[in-house]
């Protein structure tokens, strides 16, 4: 089971930091991603790590603004959202699978074997 919390409404420029609670399975061996619905969208995917090894991966539109980490000790993981932006405003999804890595195809489809219920992000201009 996956738990997001620390969503919330905040000002553009403003950041949060999300968290992704695992409980009955450990994300040790596992990669972790957050994805985002925004209003009216399909859902879409933000972040994740394990990609190409150790590394994370992140779409383009946030490059430089979000931050994905992990506490294996807590079996938790972050999204640390900073400089947000209007358009950010969604609900975001953390969501985990069983596999080794993140493969190019998990970039653009949502065949994630764990998701969170969501926690709603909205950020006024």
């Amino acid at each position: 089971q996956l738990v997001e919390s620390g969503g919330g409404v905040v000002q553009a420029g403003d950041s949060l930091r999300l968290s992704c609670a695992a409980s009955g399975r450990s994300i040790r061996s596992s990669p972790m991603a957050w994805f985002r619905q925004r209003p009216g969208k399909e859902r879409e995917f933000v972040g994740g790590d394990r990609w190409s090894g150790d590394n994370t991966v992140y779409t383009d539109s946030v490059k430089g603004r979000f931050t994905i980490s992990r506490d294996d000790a807590k079996n938790a993981m972050y999204l640390q959202m900073d400089s947000l932006k209007p358009e950010d405003t969604a609900v975001y999804y953390c969501a985990s699978k069983d596999t080794e890595l993140l493969s190019p195809r998990d970039l653009y489809t949502t065949e994630f074997h764990y998701w969170g219920q969501g926690t709603q992000v909205t950020v006024s201009s």
